[in-house]
């Protein structure tokens, strides 16, 4: 496999800025949540995707198999990702096929990344009221930008993945929060079973007042409250 080597920064330590490498995770009635700092918050995932957690749970009892393989393939293709730009050997024989083939689909866009800040690193906030593990952030095509990657049965409509978004709106408030630095724009990068491959930027300035929202909602609906800053002051 053709492969580049990417630079990573070193100009800051994150465990020096307080991101917990042991931020651990359980899963509760009420979803996944993390303990940070002795409190419990609620995942970015759970809660970003509160609004359509009814009809996934349907989908997933209906399609157990299904959900089972794109829950092993999401999984598996991650780990790839995240060992190519962490410059790991990588040993082709434990990824499958389908794996390999979404993989080499994104790998021209995972070339542009020219420089890796960071994989999969813990972060939360109390003043956002939410944890998680941000897939990367690095610069790409110029821009410091928290990047997620997902793989897909086939092509999405912006539409329907707002969660997505949101999802990488609350990273780079937690990223901006726990090290000083903003990350001005985010990027989705899709790869999909179909063949396509589809890259989603936006400025997460545009989706702080709806994430605000979901969280309000999803606090609320647990009968719980949470007050939040007004962020997009």
């Amino acid at each position: 496999m053709k492969r580049k080597t990417f630079d990573h920064a070193d100009d800051y330590n994150l465990d020096d800025l307080a991101i917990i490498t042991n931020l651990k995770a359980k899963t509760t009635d009420k979803g996944r949540v993390y303990l940070a700092d002795g409190i419990q918050l609620p995942s970015v995932t759970t809660v970003c995707g509160f609004e359509k957690a009814a009809f996934f749970a349907k989908w997933r009892a209906d399609n157990p198999k299904e959900a089972r393989r794109v829950t092993v393939r999401g999984n598996r293709f991650h780990l790839l990702i995240e060992k190519y730009l962490g410059n790991e050997e990588i040993d082709e024989k434990k990824f499958s096929l389908n794996e390999w083939d979404l993989f080499y689909q994104l790998q021209p866009e995972l070339d542009k990344i020219t420089k890796v800040h960071a994989l999969e690193v813990p972060l939360f906030s109390t003043t956002v009221g939410l944890a998680g593990r941000v897939d990367c952030v690095a610069e790409h095509d110029g821009k410091l930008c928290v990047i997620d990657f997902k793989g897909s049965n086939r092509q999405k409509r912006s539409e329907d993945i707002e969660n997505y978004f949101l999802q990488a709106t609350a990273y780079s408030l937690m990223w901006q929060e726990m090290t000083n630095r903003p990350a001005d724009a985010f990027k989705i990068l899709i790869s999909s079973e179909d063949g396509s491959v589809q890259v989603f930027e936006d400025k997460p300035i545009k989706y702080v007042k709806r994430l605000r929202e979901v969280i309000n909602r999803y606090y609320e609906y647990m009968g719980e409250t949470k007050e939040l800053i007004n962020t997009t002051s």
